[in-house]
C-alpha cells in the first residue's frame, strides 16, 4: 500500500512538474512573440518617420497634399529596392526554418529579433497608406481576435493537427495569387485574398497554438532544454507571422487610407 502511494505521488509529481513546464514554455513563446511584436512596430513607425516630410526641400517625390517622400522613402517605395523590402521576410524565414537545427537557442532568439525588424521595415509604407488611428483599431482588432483563437486552441480537447495540411495549401495558394496580383493589381482579388486570408490565418492561430502545446508534451520528459528553448523560438515564430498576416489582410479589408 505504501509503495502504492508512493507510485501515485510520483506520478502526481511528474505530471506537475510537466504541466509547470508547459506554462513556462508557452509564457516564453508569447513572450518571444511580444517582443518581437515590438520590434516589428517600432522598426516600422521608425522607417516611416524616416521616409516620409512634410518639408518640401528635402522631398523626392509628392505622395499627398504636403506629405512628400525623402531619399530613403523614395528608395524603399519606388527603386528596384522594394522587391528586397518585400520579399526579404519571406527569405528570412525560410533561411531560419532551414538553419535552426545548426542554432543554438539564444542565436534563434537573435535571428528572430533581427527577422520581426526587417519585417517592420517591409510593413512600414502601411503608416503612409493608412491613418494612424485605423491601424491603431485594426491592431486592437487583431489581438483581441488572435487572444481568443489561441485561448480556444490550447484549451480545446478537439483534435485539430488535420487542419494542417489544408491550411498550408491555402497559404501557398495566398503567396501565389499575391505575386500575381503585384502585376495584375486588381482590387477584387486583392479584396478575396485578404477575406481569405483572415480566415485561413485565425485557423492556423489555433492550429498553431494546439501544436505548440502538444510538442512540447511529446518532448518534455526528454529533458532537452535546448531543444525545447528553439522549439519555443519556432513557435513564437509561427504565432508571429499568424498574427503579422492577419492584421495586415484585416487593415486592407477595413483600414481607413489616407
Amino acid at each position: 500500500m505504501a509503495e502504492y502511494g508512493t507510485i501515485r505521488s510520483g506520478v502526481g509529481s511528474a505530471a506537475a512538474d510537466i504541466d509547470a513546464g508547459l506554462r513556462a514554455h508557452m509564457n516564453k513563446v508569447y513572450g518571444t512573440m511580444s517582443v518581437g511584436m515590438f520590434i516589428t512596430f517600432l522598426a516600422a513607425w521608425a522607417i516611416a518617420g524616416l521616409a516620409v516630410t512634410n518639408d518640401p526641400s528635402q522631398a523626392v517625390a509628392q505622395i499627398g497634399a504636403d506629405k512628400y517622400l525623402t531619399s530613403l522613402g523614395s528608395a524603399l517605395y519606388l527603386s528596384p529596392l522594394k522587391w528586397v523590402v518585400m520579399f526579404a521576410p519571406l527569405a528570412f524565414v525560410f533561411g531560419m526554418s532551414a538553419a535552426i537545427n545548426r542554432m543554438s537557442a539564444a542565436t534563434a532568439q537573435t535571428v528572430f529579433y533581427i527577422f520581426a525588424a526587417v519585417m517592420g521595415v517591409s510593413i512600414s509604407s502601411i503608416f503612409l497608406v493608412f491613418t494612424g488611428y485605423s491601424i491603431m483599431q485594426i491592431f486592437l482588432i487583431t489581438s483581441i481576435a488572435f487572444a481568443g483563437l489561441s485561448l480556444w486552441g490550447y484549451t480545446t480537447k478537439k483534435d485539430i493537427s488535420g487542419w494542417g495540411s489544408f491550411l498550408i495549401m491555402g497559404v501557398i495558394g495566398l503567396i501565389v495569387a499575391s505575386i500575381v496580383n503585384i502585376w495584375l493589381a486588381s482590387p477584387a482579388i486583392m479584396f478575396a485574398i485578404s477575406a481569405i486570408g483572415v480566415l485561413i490565418f485565425a485557423g492556423l492561430t489555433a492550429y498553431d497554438t494546439q501544436n505548440i502545446k502538444n510538442t512540447y508534451l511529446a518532448h518534455a520528459h526528454h529533458g532537452d532544454s535546448e531543444w525545447l528553448g528553439k522549439s519555443a523560438i519556432m513557435g513564437a515564430l509561427s504565432l508571429y507571422l499568424n498574427f503579422i498576416n492577419m492584421f495586415m489582410m484585416l487593415l486592407q479589408l477595413f483600414g481607413n487610407r489616407e
